[in-house]
C-alpha cells in the first residue's frame, strides 16, 4: 500500500512536469528485499504511464538507474542491481521500445539517494528509476 501511494504521488508529479515543460520525467519500480520482480500492480502502472507520454519515441530516450540496499554486501548488489533494471528493460521492449532507445546504469549499494540506516530508506533504495529525457539534436 505503502508503494501505491508513493507511485500515484510520483506519477502525479511527472504530469505535472510534462505540462510544465521539465526536461525529464521520472518513475520508480519498487522491489522486496532480494528480489527482482516486479508486482504486476507496477507493471500496470508502469505500463499506463508510458502510454500517457505523446511522441514517446519521436522526443525522449530512457535511462534506468537501478539501486539496492546494502544487505547482501558489494558483489551480490551489483548483481541484483543489473536483475532489477534488466526486468524493467525487458517491460519496455514488451511496450514495443527499441532497445536503442534505453540505457540503464546499475548503481548497486553505490550512491544511495535514502538513507540505508533505517528500514524505510533501505526500502526506498530497493528501485530502478525510470527517467526520460528529452532526445537532443
Amino acid at each position: 500500500m505503502k508503494y501505491k501511494i508513493i507511485f500515484l504521488l510520483m506519477s502525479f508529479c511527472s504530469s505535472a512536469a510534462l505540462a510544465q515543460g521539465h526536461e525529464e520525467l521520472r518513475k520508480s519500480i519498487y522491489f522486496g528485499g532480494g528480489s527482482y520482480d516486479i508486482d504486476d500492480e507496477q507493471i500496470l502502472m508502469l505500463s499506463n504511464w508510458i502510454d500517457s507520454i505523446p511522441n514517446l519515441l519521436e522526443k525522449y530516450q530512457i535511462q534506468l538507474i537501478s539501486h539496492t540496499d546494502p544487505i547482501g554486501g558489494r558483489e551480490y548488489n551489483q548483481w541484483l542491481s543489473k536483475m532489477r533494471s534488466r526486468a524493467v528493460y525487458e517491460l519496455l521492449l514488451q511496450k514495443d521500445i527499441p532497445e536503442q532507445f534505453i540505457t540503464t546504469k546499475d548503481w548497486g549499494i553505490e550512491n544511495p539517494v535514502y538513507s540505508n540506516r533505517s528500514y524505510s530508506g533501505m526500502r526506498m533504495n530497493r528501485r530502478v528509476d525510470v527517467i526520460i529525457y528529452p532526445l537532443v539534436f
